[in-house]
C-alpha cells in the first residue's frame, strides 16, 4: 500500500506524521472523503471545493487544487486502485507544543486510497439500526459544522453509545432537542409523501451526496422540507434513509424500537443517484 505524504508517494510503512503534528496533538485539521468508480472520483471538484472552504474557515492554507488533484489520482494509480475509497487530511502541521497556529511551518498533506468493498446487499434490502444518541451536537458557535475538522470525539461518542446499544448509526440532536445529523451521515425520512431532512440550521455539515438526493428528489417531482425536526416526527415517519459518500443511500429499518420497511423512495433515489455516477463517469470520459 501506498500513500501520498506531503509532496510524493511513499510506501504505507515510510507513511510518518511527527508525534508534535498539531492534528495529533490537538485535532487541528481538516479532511474529505470521496469515493472513485472505475478511476474516476465522484464529484472531485466538489469535494475539493469543500475543502477550500473547511480550510478558510480554520485559517489553514492550502496547496493549489490542481496539486491535491494530482496527489489524489497518483495514489489511485500507485495502489493500482478503480473502485476505491480516498481520504484527503490536512493538519496544521509540526510545530512546539501550544495552541498557536504560527508555531507550525507547512501544512501536513496525506491522501489515502483503500479498495472499496460494497456494502452487502442484505443491507439494502432489510435497512441499518439507528438510535438517538444523548451525546449532543456541537454548538453551531462553538464549532461551525461546515468544517470537515479532523477533532471527531463528538461523533466518536456518539458512535460508541450505538455500538453499545447494538446499532450501526447514532443520530444526533443539537442543544434544543431537534435531529442533527448521524455521526458519518445525513438523515432523511418520508412523512405524509414528503421528503424532509435537518436544515443546515439545524447545525449539519452540508453532505455532498445530501445536496444530490435531494436535487435528485426535486427533480423527480417530490417535494422537500429541510426544517427543525423532533425525533417523534422521525418515529411516526413513512420512511427513514440516511447518506453519505460510501453508502450512497441507505435505508433504515429500525429507528429505537420502531421498525420500518426498506422502502420504494430509498431505492428509487438509490438508482437515481447511480444513474447520476455513470452520467457523471461519462463526462469524464468513462
Amino acid at each position: 500500500m501506498y500513500i501520498f505524504l506531503n509532496n510524493r508517494i511513499v510506501p504505507a510503512s515510510e507513511a510518518h506524521v511527527s508525534v508534535y503534528d498539531h492534528g495529533f496533538l490537538y485535532g487541528d485539521g481538516i479532511y474529505e472523503t470521496m469515493r472513485a468508480y472505475q478511476g474516476i472520483v465522484f464529484m472531485l471538484r466538489r469535494h475539493l471545493g469543500r475543502l477550500g472552504r473547511s480550510a478558510s474557515l480554520i485559517r489553514l492554507r492550502l496547496p493549489e487544487e490542481r496539486f491535491i488533484e494530482d496527489a489524489v489520482h497518483e495514489t489511485l494509480a500507485a495502489n493500482g486502485l478503480s473502485d476505491a475509497y480516498v481520504r484527503i487530511t490536512f493538519s496544521r502541521g509540526k510545530g512546539p507544543i501550544g495552541l498557536d497556529p504560527d508555531l507550525c511551518g507547512d501544512p501536513t498533506f496525506v491522501v489515502i486510497a483503500e479498495r472499496f468493498r460494497e456494502y452487502p446487499a442484505a443491507c439494502y434490502e432489510r435497512g441499518m439500526k439507528i438510535i438517538f444518541a444523548q451525546t449532543r451536537r456541537n454548538l453551531r458557535d462553538a464549532i461551525d459544522p461546515r468544517i470537515k475538522s479532523l477533532n471527531f470525539l463528538n461523533n466518536i461518542l456518539a458512535k460508541i453509545e450505538a455500538k453499545e446499544r447494538g446499532a450501526d448509526e447514532a443520530v444526533m440532536l443539537n442543544s434544543q432537542g431537534f435531529l442533527t445529523e448521524g455521526t458519518v451521515c445525513n438523515i432523511f425520512f418520508v412523512s405524509h409523501g414528503i421528503l424532509c431532512t435537518p436544515s443546515v440550521d439545524a447545525g449539519i455539515l452540508d453532505g455532498i451526496t445530501r445536496d444530490i438526493v435531494i436535487g435528485l428528489a426535486q427533480k423527480s417531482g417530490m417535494e422537500v422540507k429541510e426544517g427543525m425536526f423532533r425525533p417523534d416526527d422521525l418515529l411516526r415517519s413513512e420512511e427513514v434513509f440516511y447518506t453519505n459518500t460510501t453508502a450512497e443511500v441507505m435505508p433504515v429499518g429500525l429507528a429505537e424500537d420502531v421498525a420500518f420497511e426498506a422502502g420504494e423512495i430509498a431505492r428509487m433515489l438509490h438508482t437515481l443517484y447511480r444513474e447520476e455516477v455513470e452520467a457523471y463517469m461519462r463526462g469524464q470520459g468513462k
